[in-house]
């Protein structure tokens, strides 16, 4: 007797299926219940004898192609469950956390720490958990619901996708927080992702790592060499400091690959230095700006801010880039249009473990002094901790490099493409200069270095922005104004 089943698709002898018929009969959605059990039964008979899966890097978006590994949470005998954190890896723009999709043992890793993996490879194999709801067995145990033929095709093809349902503004938090919504179980009707659902994600994760760095020592096989884990206090921010050798002894050359950031570097300050560089320099006189702060400064360490000169250098900016939306814009790649932003997405010049990077602060045209102070002040927490997000670095559209909190005057920054203005801020000094009067008075001065894209901005457009940013800060009480 022939199989009932073959009539309804175009199945092949081992059970793979293409393209399935619309079931509306009762008789034929029987008969199609029948062809999805078959076919899962060769598939389960298949895998059965193999319950161990290798766990690939997915593609995390922004067109990163490779990552390093930086740290493992996990050994090989470790015990996994989903949406538990397996190592932390960090691209050529931000750190990523990875987690499992899979409960069950981690059998094998195929990175060591500081290796590049590349997208698409295996980062681990996982020996799947009996009863896992990932398992195959699993699978087979779930019902079907035979009541709608056609949500059951629906949810095959979205599967076969990889989408998960969700509303625009579900997808905005996911991708803020960097969580991938195929990998979030969703509660709502037919699987979709509710806010709910990611936050319990998030939440969920946090636990777990914390978990597994608890447990770690103990569930490793003896004998096993372990990855470097990371701590639950990330280190202090420590750059290679090359010691001194004993007198006579010449060093040996050291041979360190450009990788993450260095590499990323490479390739962003080469299409910048295509760029015509126009450089525009100034002296700035903050001594009205040290007293204001003087006076703003506790009222913010009330609120747990420290609040320093930088936020109202980013507003001051903000206010000033109002009157020349020139120099918010971005120069599209055959620089043939120039593209205002309507939002000022500013730009901070950040000295992180792995290298520069430049997280920005999103619409200050629309924050106060003091909502920039705690964007400011989390952004440099999460850099400190290499934990900065591909959200907090893209979209810039304006930068301002601070220079002289290391040292120095005068500098010469270089543009990030697409911008094209930037910024760098000497450090502050007391030094004499002639009153209104002829009398020496003392003065807090600061240098400040611009450079604009000479393709598009003239000299005199960034003169007269730059005597508007430092009217503001030489004449606090103006900025007000201003303000909205």
């Amino acid at each position: 007797m022939r199989e009932p089943w073959r009539f309804l698709s175009s199945a092949s002898p081992t059970g793979g299926m293409h393209k399935p018929l619309q079931v509306k009969t009762g008789k034929w959605r029987l008969l199609f219940l029948l062809q999805r059990l078959h076919c899962d039964l060769v598939s389960a008979a298949a895998s059965t004898a193999n319950d161990i899966i290798q766990f690939k890097l997915s593609d995390i978006g922004e067109g990163i192609a490779e990552v390093v590994v930086k740290e493992w949470f996990v050994k090989i005998g470790s015990k996994v469950n989903q949406f538990d954190p397996i190592c932390e890896v960090q691209s050529d723009k931000a750190s990523v956390t990875i987690t499992s999709r899979y409960d069950g043992v981690i059998s094998k890793l195929h990175y060591n720490v500081d290796d590049v993996a590349k997208v698409g490879t295996a980062l681990v194999d996982i020996k799947l958990a009996e009863g896992s709801p990932t398992s195959p067995t699993a699978k087979l145990q779930q019902p079907v619901q035979p009541d709608d033929m056609s949500s059951l095709q629906d949810s095959r093809s979205l599967s076969d996708k990889s989408k998960a349902l969700a509303t625009p503004a579900v997808r905005r938090i996911a991708m803020e927080n960097n969580v991938t919504l195929s990998d979030v179980k969703g509660t709502g009707r037919d699987g979709r992702v509710l806010k709910e659902d990611v936050v319990r994600y998030l939440e969920n994760a946090q636990q777990a790592k914390q978990k597994i760095e608890e447990r770690i020592d103990q569930e490793a096989p003896s004998g096993i060499a372990a990855p470097s884990v990371k701590a639950k206090t990330p280190a202090p921010f420590q750059k290679k400091i090359f010691q001194p050798l004993e007198a006579g002894k010449v060093p040996a050359d050291v041979v360190e690959p450009l990788k993450g950031i260095q590499k990323a570097m490479v390739k962003t300050m080469t299409a910048a230095l295509m760029i015509p560089h126009f450089g525009y320099c100034d002296e700035i006189d903050l001594t009205n700006l040290v007293h204001l702060r003087k006076q703003l400064k506790d009222l913010a360490k009330s609120r747990g801010i420290n609040f320093s000169y930088m936020p109202i250098f980013i507003k001051a900016a903000s206010l000033a880039l109002t009157q020349f939306p020139i120099l918010n814009a971005h120069v599209d790649d055959k620089v043939e249009n120039l593209i205002y932003k309507g939002s000022h997405n500013i730009g901070i010049a950040v000295d992180t473990p792995n290298g520069l990077l430049v997280p920005n602060i999103k619409n200050v045209q629309l924050k106060s002094c003091f909502d920039i102070a705690t964007e400011l002040s989390a952004l440099q927490e999460r850099a400190g901790r290499n934990q900065l997000t591909p959200t907090d670095l893209k979209d810039g559209t304006f930068s301002l490099s601070n220079i002289g909190s290391i040292g120095g005057t005068y500098a010469k920054p270089v543009i990030l493409p697409p911008t094209v203005a930037i910024g760098a801020l000497g450090k502050i000094q007391v030094l004499p200069r002639f009153g209104d009067h002829d009398q020496v008075v003392k003065c807090h001065l600061m240098q400040i270095s611009w450079s604009a894209d000479h393709r598009v901005i003239d000299g005199a457009t960034m003169a007269r922005f730059s005597n508007l940013w430092k009217s503001y800060l030489e004449n606090p009480s103006m900025m007000l104004l201003d303000m909205k």
